[in-house]
């Protein structure tokens, strides 16, 4: 990111490694609770949680860094990479919470009193669930990029 003056000069780089280092963390800790909570419910139960905690963290912060990018450059910020690649991670949190999590919470309890892994809504579940995965694999690689790029 541009250099800022003044006192908002640091609040985009905290904010991007905070964005960034939560999805790396979530994805490590939700591997763990999977390895280590015998009941799959559960440790779902906790990773989904966490992983709605980093999408507020996202949204938060790709707001932020967007309008500071706007703010610092103007109409020119259109022309950059970097302010397409925070919009492009900030679209996929808005997918991931509000689209396919929603998604997934439906599936999830249509399948009760059952385990939706065990019920006729298993395949769906599992197809979304991959989606979901794939969009959060390519936030994390993204925000690798814009570290690197930004810094």
């Amino acid at each position: 990111m541009a250099k800022q003056a003044g006192l908002t000069g640091w609040i985009s780089p905290l904010l991007l490694t905070a964005w960034v280092g939560a999805l790396w963390m979530t994805a490590i800790t939700a591997s763990v609770l999977f390895q280590t909570i015998p009941d799959r419910q559960l440790a779902g139960l906790v990773a989904g949680k966490l992983f709605t905690i980093v999408s507020y963290i996202g949204l938060v912060s790709g707001v932020w860094l967007l309008v500071q990018r706007l703010a610092n450059d103007g109409f020119s910020a259109f022309k950059q990479g970097l302010f397409w690649v925070v919009f492009l991670m900030w679209v996929l949190v808005l997918i991931g919470e509000f689209g396919i999590q929603p998604l997934l919470a439906q599936l999830k309890a249509s399948a009760l009193p059952n385990d939706v892994m065990q019920s006729v809504f298993a395949s769906r579940f599992k197809t979304w669930h991959g989606i979901a995965s794939i969009a959060y694999l390519v936030e994390c690689l993204l925000g690798v990029w814009l570290v690197i790029k930004s810094s």
